[in-house]
């Protein structure tokens, strides 16, 4: 029996909707879109909470294909980045290949079929004869097991389910948190609470943020002649990659670029907090790099504000009124925002259970032995399977570097595919095992294994202690090995 779609894409963010673009342009145009929630957008639907920007420039942050010369701001709202999708899915004809609503349970691979069985919540299936998984690095909201959080007879809210009338006036209000959601949304939070505490555990790196709005005639300057807009997002890369590459990933041979964004992010504190102790408290105390930076020029000055104070005593418990931490002090609060950020590594990688050959769960699979990933994309025992946020697959800062670099390689894949005249790919053992020796080898240089990181608490680093997010090499050799990869390392046809 035919599979109903040529290809079963589970996510509509920017990941899935690139992952569409590019089944056009192979001609496999009978594909769905699979979205839980009501409409695409991905973390820019789902997340809308106060002070949301992208925190990576606007010329960077899209598709290199698709510029937006309209951004606002150098580093756009929130708002922006939904109306900017929206524009993708309605430009490339996207919309109407989704289905919203549609909650994923799972993926088993069909061997007498060879296609994928894709289960919906409901008791629906449908099939497909390639699955890709695009369900994003950041998509499943944790909240810590705080003791007594159930007997909290206050509103709590989590930075994912934002409700845009919640009125924060004259609330007495805790942010659990200092992650990049938090450093945007305590300014935010501050400048309506009656009274505002931070509860910190680790602290984070922060750098000036040099945002601005785009002039009308720089945006109109980028509308007609786009090469101009192409050369800023040149200019911004270069940055990015800079400091990404060089300063993180080869941190051994480059201690001192990254000893100089730590000492320019220390220079923005002091110059932004006042109160020496306080200042302390809000140094990291691990290398720059570590966990992911950000970048603010209101997070820090914040605390100037008396109304507002930073508790980085850790929480014993949550009562009725207030919060309790291990000192015994008890800050009574009436409000709880939870920017406690995502679980990647017990959940979502992956989002949707994934059953391949032989029964193989990927995610028990990864669990039990190392995450892993043939060019962050694909995994042996899986066959006809894109895995679209993969351990191995972040290439530079912007994520859509990392989608462009996957497209590509679908584009060199399904080639040889319709080469071939076939309709089935598995990655090989020895080329997936020859990667992850690679990237193993060359992430010794990093921060990560070569820098003090022990304090960071970083989601970079999974329940093994490998780093495995990042794609240790720059955005170019990325790009290059997705049209360059082996062929070989592939075996086609029908799989044992």
């Amino acid at each position: 029996m035919a599979p109903q779609y040529d290809a079963v894409v589970v996510g509509a963010g920017f990941g899935g909707m690139g992952a569409g673009i590019q089944l056009d342009r192979l001609g496999l145009s009978n594909y769905v879109i699979l979205e839980r929630e009501d409409d695409l957008g991905g973390t820019w639907h789902v997340n809308h909470y106060p002070g949301l920007a992208v925190d990576i420039a606007s010329v960077t942050y899209s598709y290199s294909f698709e510029p937006n010369p309209h951004w606002s701001r150098l580093f756009a709202p929130g708002e922006e980045l939904k109306k900017y999708a929206g524009h993708v899915a309605d430009k490339y004809g996207l919309r109407r290949r989704m289905r919203f609503g549609t909650v994923v349970d799972g993926a088993r691979w069909d061997d007498e079929r060879q296609h994928w069985v894709v289960s919906i919540a409901g008791g629906d299936t449908v099939t497909g004869r390639y699955l890709l998984t695009a369900t994003g690095f950041l998509s499943q909201p944790y909240t810590p097991p705080f003791p007594g959080i159930d007997s909290f007879a206050g509103k709590i809210i989590h930075t994912t389910a934002w409700e845009d009338d919640f009125d924060l006036t004259g609330r007495r209000a805790a942010i659990i948190g200092t992650g990049a959601t938090a450093v945007q949304l305590v300014p935010e939070v501050a400048k309506k609470a009656q009274a505002l505490t931070v509860f910190q555990r680790t602290p984070i790196w922060v750098v000036p943020k040099i945002d601005t709005a785009i002039p009308t005639p720089v945006r109109k300057l980028f509308e007609r002649v786009p090469a101009t807009q192409k050369a800023a997002r040149l200019v911004n890369t270069s940055l990015l990659e800079a400091l990404m590459v060089v300063g993180v990933l080869h941190f051994k041979q480059a201690r001192l670029l990254n000893k100089g964004a730590g000492a320019l992010a220390k220079a923005h504190l002091r110059a932004s907090v006042r109160d020496k102790e306080t200042r302390r408290q809000l140094t990291p105390h691990y290398d720059f790099g570590c966990k992911r930076p950000t970048f603010s020029n209101h997070y820090f000055t914040t605390f100037n504000q008396p109304h507002v104070r930073l508790e980085t005593n850790s929480i014993d418990h949550v009562e009725p009124d207030g919060i309790v931490t291990a000192d015994g002090r008890k800050t009574e609060i009436d409000t709880l925002i939870l920017a406690t950020g995502f679980n990647l590594w017990d959940v979502n990688f992956p989002a949707i259970e994934i059953i391949g050959r032989d029964g193989v769960d990927l995610g028990k699979f990864w669990r039990d032995n190392r995450f892993q990933a043939y060019e962050g994309i694909t995994v042996p025992k899986f066959p006809n399977f894109l895995s679209l946020n993969s351990p191995y697959s972040y290439s530079g800062l912007s994520y859509f570097t990392t989608i462009e670099a996957q497209m590509k390689h679908m584009g060199r894949l399904f080639g040889e595919l319709r080469r071939r005249g076939e309709t089935t790919f598995e990655v090989t053992e020895r080329a997936n095992a020859e990667f992850l020796d690679r990237v193993t080898d060359k992430l010794g240089s990093s921060v990560f294994y070569g820098g003090d990181c022990a304090t960071a608490r970083s989601y970079y680093f999974n329940q093994h202690g490998e780093a495995a997010l990042l794609r240790p090499t720059s955005t170019l050799n990325a790009h290059r090995e997705a049209v360059g990869f082996p062929l070989e390392d592939y075996v086609y046809g029908k799989t044992a």
